[in-house]
């Protein structure tokens, strides 16, 4: 009797391992790329090569998927834009850096990735998942969090004026760059949008220097 021809058969037969965080940036493109709603069961299954049993066992639901997805995203590509932000000394080189990183990450110059803010151009709420909508906007709400808490700063320190309306200003420059997001997506190059920067920084001078 061949005694070694069972393992070979066995090994030959044994199904590869289940790369999760694999699937997950898969997924992730997915939903950045075409939205929630629009991305089907067999568009995930194709993309992250699993069935879909294997789908359901690893993540739970499409909803439970792409709240994992919206983690990943936040925890992999917010450096891009954010990091130079945190670092810069000033709120105003701050800024500038938060709008030119925008204008490279968006328009998926630095690295190959979907153009446009996932998290921006979700339109999940709207689509009758309300949960996730909330979960979508929450995420929004952490840019002008960051930006206001960044511009209050910069008037306790005297770089700006007291008066200002930091929460004003944090409003124009997040929807400046929303605005970035959404003519990433419909194909404006880096130089455009790196052009819309600049005049918004030229905007962010203009009213720091006619602060009453």
């Amino acid at each position: 009797m061949n005694t070694g021809s069972a393992p070979t058969s066995r090994t030959r037969g044994r199904p590869r391992a289940f790369d999760r965080a694999a699937a997950l940036a898969k997924a992730t493109r997915l939903f950045w790329e075409k939205g929630f709603e629009a991305t089907s069961m067999a568009d995930l299954t194709t993309a992250m090569g699993i069935g879909s049993p294997s789908l359901y066992a690893a993540f739970g639901s499409k909803e439970a998927l792409y709240v994992e997805t919206l983690d990943y995203y936040r925890d992999t590509y917010q450096a891009l834009i954010w990091s130079n932000f945190f670092a810069k000394p000033t709120a105003r080189e701050a800024l500038a850096c938060w709008l030119d990183d925008s204008a490279a990450a968006l328009t998926g110059s630095l690295v190959d990735i979907p153009r446009g803010c996932m998290v921006t151009l979700s339109a999940v709420g709207s689509e009758g998942y309300t949960e996730l909508g909330e979960l979508v906007r929450s995420a929004r709400a952490v840019t002008l969090a960051r930006l206001t808490e960044r511009l209050q700063r910069a008037a306790d320190e005297k770089e700006i004026a007291t008066c200002v309306d930091v929460h004003a200003l944090a409003r124009f420059m997040q929807t400046v760059q929303s605005g970035m997001s959404i003519l990433a997506r419909d194909g404006a190059d880096r130089s455009e949008l790196d052009a819309v920067a600049r005049i918004a920084m030229l905007g962010f001078d203009a009213r720091l220097a006619h602060a009453p």
